[in-house]
């Protein structure tokens, strides 16, 4: 795994730009953003609907390739990379966490969690999915399907998944989303929590504002254009 210097961000955007085709011409989505996150930072994306959130946070990920602009992660530029490299690093570096969980239904919950594991070719899968299904409160469902779950119980099986490879760096985009209040504040309490024990850096999208507030720092978006930093 590639390595930086102590004093470098583990992720830097520079001058990142998206643009996509619409029936009314070419559309911006984002507009010369440029930042930078600390190892073991929680920051907080914030803005209104349509603001180029999400796809600021798939931009960081890997998930998605800007039309402008890179973004480097351990020092590595990840826009000269194929989908296979990037599939790579995200496999061996990044977490992600959806608002609609992305919860395989023909799997089991340890199955789920085990996937990406396997797929990284990770020793004992079925040891550490159980150990970080624990960790979650979900030891007892490891045999049922998704859909014998709440959507809290979902978006916590979603979570233990995102953190059983030990990511360096965990994006979540609209975590609470999808629960009620009550749930929502659950989920918030173990995100914190398994950021703090696993030193990972936590980077979210979210209208919650109690979500936001327990975040190092909060960038707000505006029509595609970073405003607050």
């Amino acid at each position: 795994m590639p390595k930086v210097a102590s004093n470098e961000p583990l992720l830097r955007a520079e001058h990142l730009g998206k643009q996509v085709t619409s029936p009314g011409g070419m559309l911006t989505i984002l507009e010369d953003v440029s930042l930078a996150i600390r190892h073991a930072e929680t920051v907080a994306i914030v803005g209104p609907s349509g603001s180029g959130k999400s796809t600021l946070l798939g931009l960081m990920a890997g998930l998605d390739v800007p039309s402008s602009g890179s973004v480097w992660l351990n020092g590595e530029n990840l826009g000269i990379l194929d989908e296979d490299a990037r599939a790579m690093r995200r496999a061996s570096q990044i977490g992600f966490v959806f608002q609609s969980f992305h919860l395989l239904p023909g799997l089991t919950v340890l199955e789920n969690v085990m996937l990406p594991l396997e797929l990284n070719a990770q020793p004992h899968p079925a040891d550490t999915a159980r150990a970080v299904l624990a960790s979650v409160g979900l030891a007892d469902r490891a045999d049922y399907y998704p859909q014998k779950l709440s959507g809290g119980e979902q978006q916590r099986v979603a979570i233990a998944r995102a953190y059983a490879g030990e990511p360096q760096i965990l994006f979540a985009d609209e975590p609470t989303g999808n629960l009620d209040a009550a749930t929502g504040h659950i989920i918030i309490e173990l995100l914190f929590r398994l950021n703090l024990e696993h030193h990972t850096t936590l980077v979210l999208v979210t209208h919650d504002p109690e979500l936001a507030s327990r975040c190092d720092r909060i960038l707000q978006l505006h029509a595609g254009r970073l405003v607050m930093a």
